[in-house]
């Protein structure tokens, strides 16, 4: 019970920054950074709605459509977190009702924004979470596209950059596609980057050696394949792992010590699945 109060208290928490980052970052922008808060803000100038309750409308949209094409992979988690964050804005909307701006400069806002929102974000992540709104437009494009995370959310908060145009001058929108570049890159290299596995492929002559450590010091599984040189067709095995980033360094440290000739190879791994054979794998295979 007290793990779930704690998860609890986490993912309210970094909630908590992210409606921070929205309010007192982003709306004094009036720039709709890659985000549903961001769209909200632009939606305020044709609909007689806060933020807050525009958010709120489009965050249960997503989260219906979302449960319609992806099932369940959400989870309780970011039904969670897509309520809490609009109703953390309400929160700010009724305590600082007359707020302008921390900054009083749009470029500093929109910065602001991006590391602070960024905080969050990575807090959510960790805990195999997210705020909702454009994390599921980026996971269904993911799903059935196969487009990475992070490229997906920043191509749909370009759109929603670009549709700026539509109420603000031409400094905003730059503003917004600008913001919008940025804090995918930012998303990319310090959350995304993060969790993504390497495919590490090892040719060597110690190769007992690596795949020894593989399995037992790494813990990792590991394939090995005989390959042939294209010069004289020499036979050679090649070890295929896929590691974590910490698994990673560590291997690549011992590879230097053990066989600092050794050929390799690296992927990023984005996405990993299995799938099992059936009964009738292998029939009918047209």
């Amino acid at each position: 019970m007290n793990k779930q109060i704690q998860e609890v208290f986490v993912l309210t928490a970094a909630v908590a920054i992210i409606a921070a980052a929205v309010f007192f970052f982003l709306v004094p922008s009036h720039c709709s950074v890659s985000s549903i808060s961001g769209l909200a803000i632009i939606l305020t100038n044709f609909v007689p709605l806060s933020v807050s309750q525009i958010t709120m409308i489009l965050n249960v949209t997503l989260l219906l459509i979302g449960f319609l094409t992806c099932g369940r992979e959400f989870g309780a988690k970011t039904v969670y977190t897509s309520i809490m964050l609009p109703l953390f804005i309400g929160v700010f909307e009724r305590v600082f009702p007359e707020y302008r701006s921390l900054t009083g400069d749009m470029a500093l806002d929109v910065i602001c924004y991006i590391f602070t929102v960024s905080v969050g974000l990575a807090i959510l992540f960790n805990r195999n979470a997210s705020s909702g709104g454009l994390d599921i437009v980026a996971k269904i494009l993911n799903k059935y596209l196969h487009i990475e995370i992070g490229k997906a959310m920043s191509a749909a908060g370009m759109c929603i950059a670009l549709s700026s145009g539509l109420v603000y001058d031409s400094k905003t929108v730059v503003l917004s596609v600008l913001g919008t570049y940025l804090n995918g890159m930012v998303l990319d290299h310090f959350i995304f980057d993060q969790s993504l596995k390497r495919r590490v492929c090892i040719v060597s002559a110690k190769e007992e050696e690596i795949r020894r450590y593989i399995v037992q010091e790494l813990h990792s599984g590991a394939s090995v394949y005989q390959c042939y040189g294209a010069l004289n067709m020499e036979p050679h095995q090649e070890i295929i792992t896929i590691v974590s980033k910490t698994e990673y360094q560590k291997l690549m440290t011992f590879l230097s010590k053990i066989d600092p000739a050794a050929f390799i190879t690296v992927y990023k791994v984005s996405d990993m699945k299995y799938i099992p054979k059936g009964p009738d794998y292998g029939k009918d295979m047209r």
